[in-house]
């Protein structure tokens, strides 16, 4: 059996170090063979979809399953095929148009996005890591995202799906933190290809690893290209023993309120009265809190004589 990947003593040299990289060379080749072999056919993989698409669908798939963004990518790169044919539409537009895919934020940076690299960079996507990351509403994971998807650069991409992978098969351990730590990014570098085409694709196979094999609930070991290797399974799979892992409750929330309250809004062609928003929610005091949450988040535009609609602005 082969003996667990070790972490070297230190992680944290700069980019580009000679110690980049050396880590996962072992897990390198059987992840990127099995991701070549496995990949799911997706409409943002495709060459065609370019760095938009790329860039739409990471807004949208941030704790939102493949199965419910599909439909709504299609339709809105139908409508907006580029940034600037959605810069062109109110806010508003892209809040109607996010339908229920949950955290309708989502949808407004995604426009304000778009309206900034209208006006920056004449309409489209950069590619450079630094400009994508200076975009409004994009951070970190988002701007590793697109330019290691769509431009094929070497950036360590860290999503839920990816921490979990590391976590098991590198620290051992069931789940990783339940926010990203300082460690996690360090050894995330340490184990980044030092081939920019092939840090890109050990990117996105160790993501799809994730979403495919290495489940939160339920892991398919048996179908995982680097189990022989794998910490966590060597060690005889322990128990999660840290912080309570953090539930994604919904029914009877704020969160449910507000998406009954953007669907009456998103259903109509004009302001909305206050008693139309009434009759979704029994609870006048929750219903209330929800609703002057989504004007403070400038989902929800009011307007005189107690009339609500989508932002224009």
């Amino acid at each position: 059996m082969t003996a667990p990947t070790k972490l070297p003593h230190s992680t944290s040299g700069p980019a580009g170090s000679d110690s980049e990289g050396v880590l996962g060379e072992p897990l390198h080749s059987p992840v990127v063979a099995w991701f070549d072999e496995h990949a799911r056919d997706l409409p943002w993989r495709r060459p065609e979809a370019g760095a938009w698409g790329v860039m739409v669908s990471e807004f949208m798939l941030q704790q939102t399953p493949v199965s419910r963004v599909l439909p709504v990518y299609e339709q809105w790169l139908a409508r907006w095929p580029r940034p600037a044919d959605l810069a062109g539409e109110a806010p508003g537009e892209a809040v109607r148009a996010w339908g229920r895919l949950g955290y309708p934020r989502r949808a407004l940076r995604l426009h304000g996005a778009a309206v900034a690299i209208t006006e920056r960079h004449g309409g489209d996507v950069p590619s450079d890591h630094a400009q994508l990351l200076a975009l409004p509403g994009i951070g970190e994971y988002t701007a590793a995202a697109v330019a290691s998807f769509a431009h094929g650069q070497r950036h360590a991409v860290l999503d839920t799906n990816v921490r979990r992978v590391f976590a098991r098969a590198v620290t051992g351990v069931q789940y990783p933190p339940n926010a990203t730590t300082a460690a996690e990014r360090r050894l995330a570098r340490a184990l980044l290809p030092q081939d920019e085409r092939t840090a890109a694709r050990w990117a996105a196979a160790s993501m799809e690893l994730g979403a495919l094999v290495c489940t939160a609930k339920n892991e398919s070991c048996h179908r995982c290209p680097i189990a022989s290797q794998c910490a966590w399974r060597q060690a005889g799979k322990p128990e999660h023993d840290g912080p309570p892992r953090r539930g994604q409750t919904y029914a009877g929330t704020d969160r449910q309120v507000r998406g009954k309250l953007l669907a009456v809004l998103r259903e109509a062609h004009g302001p909305v009265p206050q008693a139309d928003l009434d009759r979704v929610w029994h609870e006048p005091v929750q219903r209330a809190r929800a609703l002057d949450g989504l004007v403070a988040d400038g989902l929800v535009e009011p307007l005189p004589g107690g009339l609500y609609r989508l932002p224009l602005t």
